[in-house]
């Protein structure tokens, strides 16, 4: 984990896999899109409205892998001072955010022809919204604790403590009485048909990686803003 820790040697490994992770993000968020949309079958309950799947499912799940990062991230800046670790966190935290949006606003799509309403104030719904509370708190710590490059002791804190509401929003469905569909993909196996498991698991993958190109870029562009800023400190004490 450490070797990394030079930020040179990271950037070295940043730079290329932020292209291809971008490149190959986006070919495998249009074609599982275009498969979705156009050749996978309409549902036979919900009908064409279940395509928007392909984009709301990888959304929601990229929310909580983003926090669940952030806490990981917040983990190892606490327990191990890895000096990328507060710079990983701070990355993560904008697209997790938007990312939370993007779920819930797709969420809502979908909710107002099968639910017949956009919004219900439902166990997995709810705790999603809070994820997005957490993650705007989140960036607000961040901003205002005036560590450059990274984050400050107490919103690493924060970070890890947050993670409790990612199994809140796993467990919902089964915890309490929900409107939501229980999960369909699990340890145990998957009990979506393998026309809409495909182009699923295509765009989860591609998702996925745009949302590591986008956290790569941040992580670059936060360690560029503290060299110039170091520099311009080094000029100014002369």
């Amino acid at each position: 984990m450490h070797a990394y820790a030079n930020p040179t040697r990271f950037l070295s490994l940043a730079r290329p896999l932020t292209l291809w992770f971008l490149v190959l993000g986006l070919l495998m968020v249009a074609f599982g899109s275009a498969y979705g949309l156009f050749y996978a079958p309409a549902d036979r309950l919900m009908g064409d409205s279940v395509r928007i799947l392909y984009i709301h499912v990888p959304t929601v799940w990229l929310a909580m892998g983003g926090w669940t990062a952030i806490a990981i991230a917040s983990i190892v800046q606490i327990a191990w001072r890895h000096p990328l670790a507060a710079v990983a966190a701070r990355a993560v935290a904008v697209p997790g955010a938007l990312f939370t949006a993007l779920g819930l606003i797709t969420g809502s799509i979908w909710a107002r022809p099968t639910w017949g309403t956009w919004w219900v104030w439902d166990g997995r719904v709810t705790s999603v919204l809070v994820l997005l509370f957490l993650y705007l708190a989140y960036i607000a710590l961040a901003n205002a604790s005036g560590e450059k490059g990274g984050v400050s002791r107490v919103t690493a804190i924060f970070g890890i403590v947050g993670a409790i509401n990612i199994p809140i929003i796993n467990r919902s469905v089964v915890w309490w009485n929900s409107l939501h569909q229980p999960a369909s993909i699990t340890v145990s196996g998957s009990s979506i048909d393998t026309a809409f498991l495909w182009p699923l698991l295509i765009n989860v993958i591609g998702f996925s990686l745009i949302f590591g190109a986008i956290v790569l870029m941040r992580m670059r562009g936060i360690l560029a803003e503290t060299k110039v800023e170091a520099r311009l400190k080094r000029m100014a004490a002369e």
